[in-house]
């Protein structure tokens, strides 16, 4: 559970992702767990995120710029507030809204009066309202069920209530960690690279590819200090002893590892790929033993079956993805050791009513099951391991630290940071916690185009402010290169080209001729699988056009594959809410839809059954191995494309 410091120059937190996440997910996570007493978990909760759930704990809303705004009246509000708070209002995903029709419309439209302003401000909250709230808040029930015509008393009123029950989350992690339901574990103070603050040569040695930044200084005092205040904001908070990190973005080396062993920490996690580079070996089914470094216990994370949670069951219906889940593990035998660490807040937007289905479809499939014993790494980590003779210095992204060095931007902000440190030589306490607050992972992670969001320029400038604050405070002047931006402009790529004009392409599963699907859409969304190549997608790229009568899809990947390892195929028509499930042969003509597959997989579907917005699904052998064609978006198809035209 994990949110950087948003907190800006004003004393503001700039964004509201820690109370929005409060009100859907810190909460909601742990308690599905204590539904179902068989069930065990470790919670990694980070000190940012600890401090920052605090603030509204003791100020309420009045730290939060975007509350700020939101409670104020419509009218009351500056053109660049109200374009500010709707740029948030309307970032909720598909999933969530789903239900709210209301907010659905308001979406659509581009002005808004006030009373619109506030239905969508209402609406938002609500959207973000976890399951334990829904449930249980009489409150957000009401809300819920009136839908539109909100008053300011309402927006007061739901404010309050989710301010209320804000408090109530961090004492109910101490409380399943008591009952020893749960263990507890934290990160370094910011989030940082530890690795990387030590020595930056790691990861020239993870990568030797890997440009590195300019006059790189070794912050290990930093990194120390790091562990030492995480461990403090800890016991103060839980009134507990830490016995387990997760080092931020499973970044470890060999010397970050001796600092946490120096400090008490019995256990670390990180990613499968550490463990297989430090072995020397490409056999997944080493990952799957208890292993050590230096008398601290080490999990290494089972990359495929983490990342299936994180960004594949999504969209599969819940005993469809619980069943791959356990149909997994099972295939592993015996005596295995799994690791499954996921993200714990990130991932549930985009599932079917915030992850509650599939987690407990998932968690009674575990409960009723007699092979699998779970347990909490507080536990595992005192069984006896096969100890470790190095540490490949790395993360959980692909065993190197390339997410947050090596790019041209990512290097320009370490280089701004070590700017600092060599200019600003000061024990000013609150210099020194800016100091830190800089070396969070999130800003290098946000840098580069390996990651997109829609809030990156927030995040430059909150970063750069940080630097610019430390300056101030050290009666310097701020450095003029501090004072341009690090983003450059770009645009989330998942289309790399739409549909141009209508073609009919000939479904023969051959790759005939260049000119065939020239002009067609195409989806191409490697970009989007930096983290997930575990995830072995057969279908690599898509194309689509249409002409008057059909819609035609064309799949490129390994036909072979294809063939042996699916069964099934389902058409999923969004718009009527429609699917239609074939089975996978070389051939097959009926009730208005056609394929073939040879070369490539060519579809052929009438528009009198499907139109505008489809998805295939591609159902495996026993029915529990599935790949969704896209795996990031449905395919829209426009029917107009005097916009796409190109000369």
């Amino acid at each position: 559970m994990h949110q950087p410091n948003y907190m800006d120059k004003d004393g503001l937190l700039s964004m509201p992702w820690v109370f929005l996440h409060a009100i859907k997910d810190y909460y909601d996570m742990p308690w599905i767990v204590s539904k179902y007493p068989p069930i065990k978990a470790t919670f990694n909760i980070t000190p940012p995120l600890i401090k920052q759930l605090k603030i509204y704990e003791e100020f309420g809303y009045k730290r939060d710029r975007f509350l700020l705004n939101w409670m104020k009246r419509p009218n009351e509000l500056h053109p660049k507030d109200k374009k500010a708070l709707l740029k948030i209002c309307k970032s909720a995903s598909p999933a969530m809204i789903e239900n709210f029709e209301r907010l659905k419309e308001l979406y659509d439209k581009r002005e808004l009066n006030d009373k619109e302003m506030i239905e969508i401000e209402v609406l938002f909250l609500l959207s973000w309202c976890g399951n334990y709230l829904r449930k249980n808040s009489k409150i957000v029930k009401d809300l819920i069920k009136k839908e539109r015509d909100f008053s300011e008393d309402d927006k007061r009123v739901l404010l309050e209530e989710l301010l209320t029950f804000i408090p109530s989350i961090l004492p109910f992690y101490k409380k399943l960690a008591v009952s020893k339901q749960i263990a507890l574990s934290t990160t370094p103070l910011n989030h940082p690279i530890l690795p990387l603050l030590i020595n930056m040569q790691n990861a020239k040695i993870s990568n030797p590819k890997t440009t590195l930044p300019k006059d790189s200084l070794s912050l290990k005092d930093d990194a120390i200090t790091q562990v030492k205040e995480a461990i403090n904001l800890y016991k103060e908070t839980f009134s507990l002893t830490p016995t387990g990190f997760w080092p931020a973005e499973g970044a470890v080396d060999e010397e970050s590892i001796k600092i946490y062993k120096q400090n008490g920490i019995r256990w670390i996690a990180t990613d499968e790929a550490i463990l297989l580079k430090s072995l020397g070996s490409e056999k997944k089914e080493l990952i799957y033993k208890e292993y050590s470094f230096n008398d601290v216990f080490i999990a290494f994370r089972d990359h495929l079956l983490s990342d299936k949670i994180g960004f594949h069951y999504r969209y599969l219906d819940a005993d469809e993805a619980s069943s791959d889940f356990m149909a997994y593990l099972k295939s592993l035998g015996d005596n295995a050791f799994v690791s499954v660490i996921v993200d714990g807040e990130n991932a549930w937007e985009f599932y079917k009513n915030n992850g509650y289905d599939f987690f407990t479809s998932l968690y009674k499939k575990l409960s009723n099951s007699k092979e699998i014993k779970i347990v909490t790494l507080d536990e595992i980590s005192q069984t006896k391991t096969t100890s470790l003779e190095k540490i490949h210095p790395g993360s959980w992204i692909y065993g190197t630290f390339d997410t947050w060095v090596g790019n041209e931007e990512k290097n320009r902000a370490w280089e701004l940071l070590f700017q600092a440190k060599r200019e600003i030589k000061s024990r000013d306490k609150k210099i020194k916690e800016l100091f830190l607050l800089c070396e969070c992972s999130d800003w290098f992670w946000w840098y580069g185009d390996d990651h997109y969001s829609d809030f990156l320029d927030e995040f430059d400038k909150l970063f750069r402010s940080n630097l610019a604050s430390i300056y101030k405070l050290a009666n310097q002047n701020i450095p003029a290169n501090l004072l341009l931006p690090i983003i450059k402009k770009r645009e989330l790529k998942i289309l790399s080209t739409k549909p141009q004009e209508y073609i009919t392409p000939k479904i023969d599963g051959k790759d005939s001729s260049f000119y065939e699907w020239l002009g067609a859409g195409e989806v191409d969304e490697s970009s989007l699988l930096s983290t997930m190549d575990g995830l072995d997608v057969t279908v690599k790229k898509i194309y689509f056009c249409e002409d008057k009568k059909f819609l035609y899809l064309r799949l490129n990947g390994d036909m072979d594959k294809l063939l042996k390892k699916f069964k099934e195929i389902e058409i999923l028509c969004r718009q009527n809410s429609k699917s239609y499930t074939l089975p996978l042969k070389k051939s097959y003509k009926k009730g208005g839809i056609c394929y073939k597959i040879d070369e490539v997989l060519e579809i052929s579907i009438d528009k009198n059954i499907c139109k505008n917005q489809i998805r295939v699904k591609l159902i495996g052998k026993r029915g529990v191995v599935n790949e969704l064609v896209p795996i990031s978006a449905d395919i829209t198809f426009e029917d107009s494309y005097n916009e796409n035209w190109f000369i």
